[in-house]
């Protein structure tokens, strides 16, 4: 197994559990694996299958991830190929000859066309298992739920001989619970690894207004220079919008979003993965068919409707293990808006669960990491240093008063007003419904005019996090006060409040980011001999017309910058270049290296 890993991968160790998991599928037996967005899940079957006689079939719910997957095992010298509707008929053709002919080794494929396909090729070769990626797509719990997963129970009845191993970085104990039942999985081992990515640093803010919004986003930039990321919007109309803004700052980034054509998308998708830009604006419909390693940031402009989605999401950023960072806004309104989605689904409890613990996550006062592991069953009890609230616990006060003052102005108004309405009695505010409804006639009218409108957004958000009210959606969002509210409103109770704190965002241009190459090695990178291999990595993967991750990494190539081998031999040995990688590209590296030594 460690000659195969070294061979073909580079690497001279296995990550925690992926040896276990390689030996269980092996001795022919099923599994269910869950692992983080790069912590290693791919290697899990590719080495069984570089291993056994056969062709492994892998699942895949989409023609980009497999695209990607095929080109980074034919970078390293591995036979495998994608059946999918993008190839030309001729190429299919050559493709399903090879697989008869035992000639590949990994066969990427679509759950519909594996269906299709299972009376006809899949009997007519050598099979040595099957691996269903992103099988959280399989379970109605899931949440990335494809209808056309449903039928891969069938794999289990057509050939009961062949081990299944299903694979997902997302999926909770009802969700595991379903893909082994929908999959038909045959007392299969679970294997879950940690979920910790402490490479990901984890930062919130909240109720900030579009103009802070991007002036943060555009500082955040600024600390990035050249660095790949992405920014989720809830909406179409968002994505544009932010890109919009970003451009008027001469920062370029693409919009992805369900409503452009399948060739924008493709080509969007192309550039970023290719480097021909570094910034994506996306819904959520852009990510899973990206295995991109070197995603430097993730920021999400609304909040997400589940932990699931937050945590595929960010798990985009920093496959390759280098420090990355990432940053959530969220607002009352997207609680709202969300909530408002929620309702209106199929399965609005479930929904509305999900989101209420992305709600908590958010409005956490205790380490985030902590919260997102212990959802995932992965219970730690440490400060993990990485997230806002370690780095700067938040402060409080008694709000109780202010809280009455909320309170007191939705009870006089019976109960009829949204939180708008309410903080516009708060302010003294002659809104529209404040005058049409005499508002202005109660006697909390003006009563927070002190306060600015912001922080009683951000007031109010507090408080609904905390169970004082409850927004009816039924009845056009009015706000309800809860037994608990009552209670602080007649002063049974007291309220402490998060001591609202905002940075001011300063734009600070041609920032150099340093990357922290200490996690890596000791020793000190050359920061010009990097620029350097950077160049000649894009000229390479430009010549195949492979994206420049795929020929080296990042983190390889901050380590070549750091070790600098004059020799084929020791570029050979640095950890994530294979056989394959070291015959191919080293003469080019190390003579490279040589002549900026020599300068």
């Amino acid at each position: 197994m460690l000659t195969t890993l070294k061979s073909y991968f580079g690497y001279n160790s296995f990550r925690p559990q992926q040896e276990e998991i390689i030996t269980h599928l092996l001795s022919k037996k099923d599994a269910l694996v869950l692992m983080p967005t790069g912590g290693g899940k791919s290697i899990c079957f590719q080495i069984p299958a570089l291993m056994q006689d056969g062709t492994a079939i892998v699942v895949s719910p989409l023609i980009s991830l497999m695209k990607d997957q095929v080109e980074n095992l034919q970078a390293n010298g591995i036979a495998a190929a994608a059946l999918n509707s993008n190839n030309t008929d001729s190429e299919n053709l050559s493709i399903r000859y090879d697989c008869r002919m035992g000639h590949i080794k990994l066969l990427y494929i679509s759950p519909e066309k594996l269906i299709l396909e299972s009376n006809a090729l899949l009997k007519d070769m050598k099979k040595s298992l099957f691996a269903i990626d992103e099988a959280h797509c399989i379970s109605q719990w899931g949440h990335d739920f494809r209808p056309e997963y449903t039928q891969l129970g069938q794999i289990r009845d057509l050939f009961p001989n062949i081990p299944i191993v299903a694979l997902t970085a997302t999926a909770d104990k009802t969700t595991r619970e379903d893909i082994i039942k929908q999959l038909n999985l045959n007392n299969p081992k679970i294997f879950i690894s940690s979920f910790d990515r402490p490479n990901l640093s984890l930062d919130v803010k909240k109720d900030y207004n579009e103009k802070e919004k991007i002036s943060t986003i555009i500082h955040f930039i600024d600390d990035h220079p050249r660095d790949s990321g992405i920014i989720y919007c809830m909406t179409r109309k968002t994505t544009e919008k932010v890109a919009m803004k970003l451009k008027k700052e001469g920062i370029i980034a693409g919009v992805y979003h369900a409503g452009l054509s399948a060739l924008e998308r493709n080509k969007i998708q192309e550039d970023f993965i290719n480097d021909r830009i570094a910034i994506i604006c996306a819904t959520v419909a852009f990510g899973m068919g990206i295995d991109k390693s070197n995603v430097r940031w993730v920021i999400h402009y609304n909040l997400p409707k589940s932990i699931e989605n937050f945590y595929q999401e960010i798990g985009r950023a920093g496959r390759d293990g280098l420090p990355s960072d990432t940053l959530l806004f969220y607002s009352l309104q997207d609680i709202i808006t969300l909530t408002q989605f929620a309702n209106e689904t199929g399965q609005q409890s479930l929904n509305i669960d999900k989101l209420r613990l992305m709600q908590n996550y958010a409005e956490s006062q205790v380490c985030r990491r902590r919260i997102l592991l212990n959802y995932f069953g992965e219970n730690s009890t440490c400060q993990c240093g990485n997230c806002d609230v370690c780095k700067k616990p938040p402060q409080i006060f008694d709000g109780t008063i202010i809280v009455q003052k909320a309170l007191s102005a939705i009870m006089r108004t019976n109960e009829k007003i949204g939180v708008g309405c309410t903080i516009d009695i708060l302010r003294g505010t002659y809104s529209s419904d404040v005058v049409q409804y005499q508002y202005d006639k109660l006697k909390t009218f003006g009563v927070g005019r002190d306060i600015p409108g912001r922080d009683w957004h951000n007031y109010m958000l507090q408080m609904l996090q905390m169970g004082f009210y409850e927004i009816n959606y039924m009845e056009d969002k009015h706000i309800k006060i809860t037994p608990l509210g009552k209670q602080v409103l007649y002063g049974e109770a007291k309220v402490n409040l998060v001591v609202i704190q905002r940075e001011e965002s300063i734009l600070r241009k041609d920032k150099k980011k340093a990357i922290k190459v200490s996690t890596i090695i000791t020793r000190e990178e050359d920061d010009v001999l990097f620029e350097k291999l950077r160049e000649l990595r894009k000229r390479l993967a430009d010549e195949q017309g492979y994206p420049a991750y795929i020929v080296l990494s990042d983190k390889v190539l901050h380590l070549i910058a750091t070790i600098k081998p004059k020799t084929i031999e020791a570029f050979g040995a640095i950890s994530g270049i294979a056989e394959f990688k070291k015959q191919k590209y080293g003469a080019s590296f190390v003579a490279l290296i040589l002549e900026h030594e020599s300068k």
